[in-house]
């Protein structure tokens, strides 16, 4: 992930962006920016974007979202699955809008894929041939890797044996185009890194004042509405493999409205879902953002939300 530092002072358009684990407070320091500066806030986070999840994927509520503008949150039908490539794009089009008119875009989020995508781009590996991908995806990861070792040595080294996505992916690349995909990653394009000055925080919390933050967000979500948002996706029959189907709390939820699970065993499931989900993203957001980039690591509180505004926007 590229770090963005200016060259000559403030000459490029300045981009806030506020990245951690869920439940770290993003929402409440991007949109206490926003007010401060007059800024718009854009979401960053894959599960905001569905306009089905407005409460288990914690979309800011009309009443916290108050004056500020909002963009790229809930704007997308479940029965669509959004990709990295086109959230880049539709963050773009936002971005270069907010500047147009002047307005500071603050970028909000926890998919590090979305926001590593839009500043650094994506690799322009051709078009995969459709019956390599089909002869690819039907082996067992066992012997898709072993092929990969074969095929694409430094590829297979560095990916977990049974990392069934990226194994394929790396496998069905280099059969396909004849370059590993490391080779294709070298010419990353569309990126806007060098483009924009970035004003990056990253959200680090201590762990267990955030596991303790998801156990309490899971249970109010389960009062508050998550229970009848599944029960409205549900009869649409959506495909079981699409983002919205797979979102944390969806499966969980739908078990119990089956009757497969009672109402502490789903709180359970949903909350040890949550926390695993928030560790992943705390390990992403210590290893793979510039060590440049600050952390802040206490626990967040108004103070420290106003604390970390007055540094942002220097």
């Amino acid at each position: 992930m590229s770090n963005s530092e200016p060259e000559t002072g403030e000459s490029r358009p300045r981009v806030a962006l506020i990245a951690g684990p869920t439940a770290s407070g993003k929402s409440a320091l991007a949109i206490a920016l926003a007010k401060a500066t007059g800024g718009i806030v854009i979401n960053a986070d894959a599960s905001q974007v569905y306009a089905d999840l407005a409460i288990l994927s914690a979309r800011p509520s009309p009443e916290e979202m108050g004056n500020v503008p909002h963009r790229l949150f809930g704007h997308i039908d479940g029965a669509e699955a959004c990709t990295a490539p086109r959230w880049a794009a539709e963050a773009k089009a936002e971005i270069a809008a907010a500047h147009a008119v002047g307005k500071l875009p603050v970028l909000v989020g926890g998919t590090g894929l979305y926001i590593r995508t839009l500043l650094d781009g994506i690799a322009p590996v051709p078009e995969i041939d459709a019956a390599i991908r089909a002869t690819v995806r039907a082996m067992p990861v066992a012997e898709a890797h072993e092929a990969l070792a074969r095929e694409d040595p430094e590829a297979a080294a560095r990916l977990a044996p049974a990392d069934t996505t990226r194994v394929a992916r790396a496998l069905e690349v280099v059969r396909s185009t004849g370059k590993p995909l490391k080779a294709w990653q070298a010419h990353k394009e569309g990126g806007i890194a060098d483009q924009i000055s970035l004003a990056p925080m990253i959200l680090r919390p201590p762990r267990d004042w955030l596991i303790e933050r998801c156990d309490r967000r899971f249970v109010q979500m389960m009062e508050g509405g998550a229970i009848e948002e599944v029960a409205a996706l549900l009869p649409r029959n959506l495909n079981p493999d699409l983002p919205v189907m797979r979102a944390i709390g969806v499966p969980e939820i739908a078990a119990f409205l089956r009757g497969d699970n009672d109402m502490d065993i789903c709180i359970a499931k949903g909350s040890l879902a949550t926390r695993q989900y928030a560790k992943r993203q705390y390990t992403w957001f210590t290893n793979q953002p510039p060590p440049g980039w600050p952390r802040e690591e206490r626990a967040i509180d108004d103070k420290i939300i106003s604390e970390l505004v007055i540094k942002l926007q220097r």
